[in-house]
């Protein structure tokens, strides 16, 4: 299974924008019902609720960003297109994520601990929770709907895809959701444990588990695109895959050495070291790289540029005296 493999870059494109814009729009109401909510019934847990959901709104237009600038097509100054880009972003979400939600829910947390509060009424609190439990929760229908369908496309399972998908957009919106409807739960908690006491440290250990749970969304997802600017290879199944399609032209004898990149959710570059059979002529090498070429990109659409380079084969370096080029660089998923 490859997670890369996509069928339809624009559709997939589409999909994933329309994902960002609902989860958006969502949580710019639901962070402004929040704050209300909070100030009112004087409840740090709502507030850190509130700055989970601005924090949440900020990342979704970053990812909007990452989603447009990423889609330029390939000039003279970025030859390879602006693929990657869209992690360069992605990435600053989820830093957002981490400074504008996670460090502000546990100070205040901690300050709540330390100085206590004064509860005030929590009914409209509990209002504001229900309803954005609500639009959270069809925000996460919208991402889990598109990811399940991206799944079911390649025969992979939900949580295998969404845990390998190079589209970090959609996996930043479902993981964010996920998270968004955990702290809700954890907000009701600390009002509740606040009204059936009478103190304040139950919403302040909420506030502080809703920054934790930040701090993994956000660490998650920052490694996910840390990994991805870096430089990662294909899955090993399509890497095997893309060997046969090679083998499988005339004139072809042996790959020598294979690199796979994803540059983004549907777009990867291929670059090998193939060895040709000597009686090849130039003419016939030339052809066998367009087949190699188009057979690869009939089975993989993501792959969008194959680089091959005619290489001599082990035998004939170890001949001349030469080291071998037997390495593939393409391992690891």
């Amino acid at each position: 299974m490859s997670a890369e493999n996509s069928t339809s870059g624009s559709a997939t494109g589409g999909e994933s924008t329309f994902t960002v814009i609902v989860a958006a729009i969502a949580n710019l109401g639901i962070a402004v019902a929040k704050a209300i909510a909070g100030l009112i019934s004087g409840s740090s847990a709502m507030l850190s609720e509130a700055a989970h959901s601005v924090a949440d709104t900020v990342t979704e237009v970053l990812l909007l960003t990452a989603l447009k600038r990423s889609e330029k097509p390939a000039d003279e100054e970025h030859p390879l297109g602006y693929g990657p880009e869209r992690y360069i972003w992605a990435l600053l979400a989820s830093v957002a994520t981490f400074v504008g939600g996670a460090v502000f829910a546990i100070y205040d947390g901690i300050h709540t601990l330390v100085r206590g509060e004064e509860l005030g009424d929590p009914l409209v609190s509990y209002i504001v929770l229900a309803v954005a439990f609500v639009l959270e929760g069809y925000s996460l229908r919208t991402g889990l709907r598109q990811v399940r369908g991206e799944a079911a496309r390649l025969g992979a399972p939900t949580t295998h895809y969404l845990r390998h998908t190079p589209d970090t957009a959609v996996k930043a919106v479902v993981m964010e959701d996920s998270a968004a409807l955990a702290g809700l739960v954890l907000a009701a908690g600390g009002l509740l444990g606040g009204t059936l006491t009478g103190s304040g440290v139950w919403d302040g250990i909420a506030s502080i588990l809703i920054g934790a749970l930040l701090v993994y969304v956000a660490w998650v997802l920052g490694r996910s695109n840390a990994q991805l600017l870096i430089g990662r290879p294909v899955p090993g199944e399509m890497r095997e895959g893309v060997r046969e399609e090679l083998l499988s032209v005339p004139h072809i004898i042996e790959v020598l050495e294979l690199t796979t990149l994803i540059q983004g959710p549907t777009e990867i570059l291929v670059a090998a070291k193939i060895d040709f059979r000597d009686a090849s002529t130039a003419e016939q090498i030339e052809w066998a790289c367009e087949e190699a070429e188009e057979q690869l990109q009939e089975r993989y659409p993501a792959i969008r540029r194959v680089y091959l380079d005619p290489t001599p084969g082990l035998g004939q370096q170890r001949r001349a005296g030469r080291p071998g080029a037997g390495r593939d660089t393409g391992t690891g998923a």
